[in-house]
Parts: structure tokens; C-alpha cells; sequence
């Protein structure tokens, strides 16, 4: 395996963030859990906040250039070629699906999600007083997929909204074309609203294509509402900036009544960044791309070295690794055997959904010294 300029970082520089993953364990803990990357900002990043700061640039946030430069890279990244004007801005992910529930369905109405995924969604549906309608992942020999029959039912029997999660959290699957061309006919036909979450879309590894599920068909525009941000990929989750992206007319009419105020919310800092992100960003994210590619193959032979019996399915995009640990019978939630003896921190499974029971989330998006290390403390407390 490789190593890379992106390794040289060391245990000691983290150790000195202040974020929430290096911040709410004890310090002995190795922390692979929360979804940031353990990497150097990007250059062309660090200079615009520099720059920012430097002239007192610290107001409130306006989309400014932000959609046209999103427009822009999706064009040349994906075919997919939205108008400036409908990327909206918002603070993050999460409050963009609480705001789009809000104006989409009234309390009791059903919300489709497909678990085991990323926690947030269960619990904002709920905490609006929306009814959540799980439709786990159909599962075979060669991994996870949507359940389209069952899909199909849930809509028929009156859900409102289906909160997507593309590329999935925590699986890592990319959703195929022609699986999602099908899901949009059936939200056509049964007029389901689709609120795709792609944050972690820039993020699809080689062997891999991710097509935004508004782009797939006509039928897909009419009902679909994407959010995304550079967040994921250029690790700004704490800036605090995402985008709403709606280019048929009924989306379209669905964001125009959104609070007026609620790009102010967001992080300007946020903004600037995520502009610099995909005007500028496209180098780092292709070396990023590539340590993701060696790290996502480096767990599985160090997994078939330390730890054979669990079952690993190499992610097809993001850094977020899904595994299977029942074969080790450590309880419905691994995570806390593996803090508790092995001083490593995972997300807890079972906060995926029912489905999660056995398994455990694993970031990778660090340094091939740290991988090592993780999966070294994951066998101690296993064996």
C-alpha cells in the first residue's frame, strides 16, 4: 500500500482539534466514528478564509456565487446542469430536510427512509410529529439495494415523502440508474415527494458513478428535491453551509415557500469555502478520492488478517465502512465492547435502525498509521 503527503499528519495534530470527534471521548480513545476526514484543509480553502478574515469578511451569509459555482462543477462532474437560481442555500443537511418536511407533509403523514441509515433522519421525522415508514435494504450475496417492491407499497399506501439517502450512509452503495429511474416513477405515479441527501455524492470511488436522482428522468425533476454540500468531501461540516436543489416546477414551488430568512442561518464562512471548494478543489479531491480507494482495500486485508470472521463490504463511495460483527457474537451493539475494550470509537449500529443490531460504522477517512491502529484495538478487545 501506498503512503501518502495526506498520512503525514500525526496523532499529536489531531489530538489539538477541537472538534467533536476528537473532543467527546476520553484522549486515549482513537476516534473513528463521527463523519469528518482527519486531512489537511485544502490549500485554495485555507487561503479564501485567510483572505476572509483578513478584510473583517465576517457577516451573514448570502448564497452570493455559491449556486453558480455548484452548478458549474455538477455540470462538469456529473452532465447535471442546474440554473444558478435553483440552488438554494441552507444551513446543513439536516435542517434541510427538517424545513422541507415542514412545508411537504402535516404531522401523521408517512416518510419512507431505508435503514440501517444515518440516524438524524428517524428522529427528525419523528420529532415533527411525522410517522417514519422503514423500508430496510433489500440484502443479498452482493450487498444492499433498495427494496423497490417494497417501496412500491409503502407509496401506495399513502406515503408523502421518500428521504433518500444517495450515496447511502452507512453502506457506502451507490445507487445504479437504472434503480433509481425506477424509484422516480413510482414517486411520479404515486406523487411521493423524493428528498435525496447526496452529501456524500462527490465522494463515489473508482468502479463507481453517482447520478444525482433529479437528473435521472423528467419524471425524476417533477418530484425530487437534492441536498448536498461540500461538507463531506472538503471537510467543512462546521462551517456550516448546504444546498437545496429543485429544477422542475412542483420542487421548485415547494422551496419558494421556505422561510425567507433561511439562508442567513447558514455559516458565511461556509459559503466562501464551499465556493473555493468546487472552483478551486478539484485537485485535492482527486488525491482525496485515491487515499479513500488504498484505505477502503487496506481495512479488508487488514480485517482478513486481525479479524476474518467480520464481514466487510468495501464502500462505494465516502469514507463511512459498514461491518458485520454478529459472527464474533458481540452484542447488538459492537461499538460499545470495542470502546469499553479496546479504547476505539465506532458509531453504535443499532442507531442506524433495527437493521444496524450486530454491526458497527467505521470511518476511514484518516491516515494508513491510524487504520492500523484501529483495527489493531478492534481485534484486542474482540479476541
Amino acid at each position: 500500500m501506498f503512503e501518502h503527503p495526506f498520512d503525514a499528519v500525526s496523532w499529536e495534530e489531531l489530538r489539538a482539534r477541537q472538534s467533536a470527534k476528537w473532543t467527546v471521548y476520553d484522549p486515549d480513545v482513537l476516534p473513528a466514528w463521527l463523519a469528518e476526514t482527519d486531512f489537511p484543509l485544502a490549500e485554495p480553502i485555507r487561503r479564501a478564509l485567510h483572505a476572509a478574515v483578513e478584510r473583517g469578511d465576517t457577516g451573514y451569509a448570502t448564497r452570493g456565487d455559491l449556486g453558480a459555482a455548484f452548478a458549474d462543477w455538477s455540470a462538469l462532474h456529473w452532465g447535471w446542469a442546474p440554473h444558478a437560481a435553483d440552488v438554494h442555500l441552507v444551513v446543513d443537511v439536516v435542517t434541510g430536510i427538517a424545513e422541507l418536511l415542514k412545508v411537504a407533509t402535516q404531522p401523521g403523514d408517512r416518510v419512507v427512509i431505508d435503514p440501517p441509515v444515518y440516524p438524524p433522519f428517524a428522529s427528525t421525522i419523528t420529532r415533527l410529529g411525522r410517522v417514519v415508514a422503514p423500508i430496510p435494504l433489500a440484502t443479498s450475496g452482493e450487498g444492499w439495494a433498495l427494496d423497490l417492491d417494497a417501496v412500491a407499497h409503502a407509496y401506495q399506501a399513502g406515503a408523502r415523502v421518500h428521504l433518500l439517502c444517495s450515496p447511502h450512509n452507512p453502506t457506502g452503495i451507490v445507487h445504479s440508474r437504472q434503480t433509481l429511474v425506477a424509484l422516480a416513477e413510482l414517486a411520479h405515479a404515486h406523487q411521493v415527494w423524493v428528498i435525496s441527501d447526496e452529501v456524500h455524492a462527490p465522494l463515489a470511488l473508482s468502479g463507481s458513478t453517482h447520478v444525482p436522482f433529479a437528473a435521472v428522468s423528467e419524471a425524476a425533476a417533477a418530484r425530487a428535491i437534492v441536498l448536498t454540500s461540500a461538507s463531506k468531501t472538503w471537510n467543512l461540516a462546521g462551517l456550516k453551509a448546504a444546498l437545496l436543489v429543485a429544477t422542475g416546477e412542483a420542487p421548485r414551488s415547494l422551496l419558494a415557500r421556505l422561510p425567507p430568512d433561511l439562508p442567513y442561518h447558514a455559516g458565511h464562512f461556509g459559503v466562501i469555502a464551499s465556493c473555493a471548494a468546487f472552483r478551486e478543489g478539484e485537485a485535492y479531491r482527486s488525491e482525496l478520492l485515491a487515499v479513500l480507494d488504498r484505505n477502503r482495500r487496506l481495512l479488508g486485508e487488514l480485517l482478513r488478517e486481525q479479524l476474518p470472521e467480520v464481514r466487510y463490504l468495501p464502500p462505494q463511495a465516502g469514507y463511512l465502512a459498514w461491518l458485520d460483527f454478529r459472527a464474533l457474537n458481540a452484542g447488538e451493539d459492537p461499538a460499545r465492547r470495542l470502546l469499553e475494550r479496546g479504547r476505539v470509537a465506532l458509531s453504535s449500529g443499532p442507531s442506524f435502525g433495527s437493521q444496524g443490531r450486530g454491526f458497527a460504522r467505521l470511518n476511514i477517512g484518516t491516515t494508513a498509521s491510524l487504520m492500523r491502529e484501529a483495527v489493531a484495538r478492534m481485534a484486542k478487545a474482540l479476541r
